[in-house]
């Protein structure tokens, strides 16, 4: 296990990506594995840290809130598209909602020519998964890239084993800076761990109002820390927790 002395401490605001990051990634979204300890764990640190825990996920609020139940934490759905603060729903203005037919109709179009291919709909984004058919992402990616070019509110992101699209004015790292600047988070310095691409712009943010991000994993990252897998991760956060509670 990596150990990232002192980085987390009773002054941090805890922000934590989902797949690939708490919870091990699984070939299709609806089979991801809670481990029984992490929800204890969340749930300690959420109390230790006076509710500055957050999850910034790319995942709708009804897959992720069952899987967490019967724990309510501040959280950030869809890439930051729907924001869960302490006092309620935050959400984009209609008007901000992204046009994702033509890129639900192409990945519809090709997912029906393959059985390994899974399409997402979310509230405001949508994702073409491949983990099955990995053979496939060239064509994944070209549909989803055909489909989005000519819309400049879209944006494409690649993932691993995922091609998803959604509204170019929202990000993980606009999401966290909501966040820091409301109660509990605010005045805190800001800590997030994630594993994909998506999460790069959350690392920015993070860094740049003088906190840390941890890259989950390999990959090219601009994350000053990094820890090898969720399993590490899940150590690492089980074994800091104790100390926060020290004066």
């Amino acid at each position: 296990m990596s150990t990232l002395p002192g980085l987390l401490t009773a002054r941090s605001a805890l922000f934590l990506d989902f797949d690939g990051t708490l919870a091990e990634l699984a070939p299709r979204p609806d089979a991801v594995v809670i481990p029984g300890e992490l929800l204890s764990l969340l749930e300690r640190l959420h109390v230790q840290l006076d509710g500055a825990v957050a999850l910034i996920t790319g995942r709708a609020q009804a897959d992720i809130e069952p899987l967490i139940a019967p724990l309510q934490l501040p959280a950030a759905y869809e890439h930051g598209a729907v924001r869960r603060a302490e006092w309620g729903m935050v959400s984009l203005d209609p008007e901000q909602v992204p046009d994702l037919a033509p890129a639900l109709a192409a990945a519809k179009a090709l997912a029906a020519q393959h059985a390994g291919l899974l399409v997402e709909h979310k509230h405001t984004a949508m994702a073409l998964h491949f983990r099955l058919a990995p053979e496939l992402e060239a064509e994944c990616v070209n549909a989803m890239v055909h489909a989005v070019q000519h819309n400049p509110s879209l944006q494409l992101l690649r993932g691993k084993a995922v091609v998803e699209v959604k509204s170019a004015r929202v990000n993980k790292g606009h999401a966290i800076q909501a966040f820091m600047a409301e109660a509990p988070f605010e005045g805190r310095i800001p800590l997030f761990a994630g594993d994909d691409v998506t999460d790069e712009a959350g690392f920015e943010v993070v860094q740049r109002l003088g906190g840390a991000g941890i890259k989950v994993g390999e990959g090219e990252s601009c994350a000053l820390h990094r820890i090898a897998d969720p399993l590490a991760l899940r150590a690492w956060l089980a074994q800091t927790s104790p100390e926060l509670s020290t004066p």
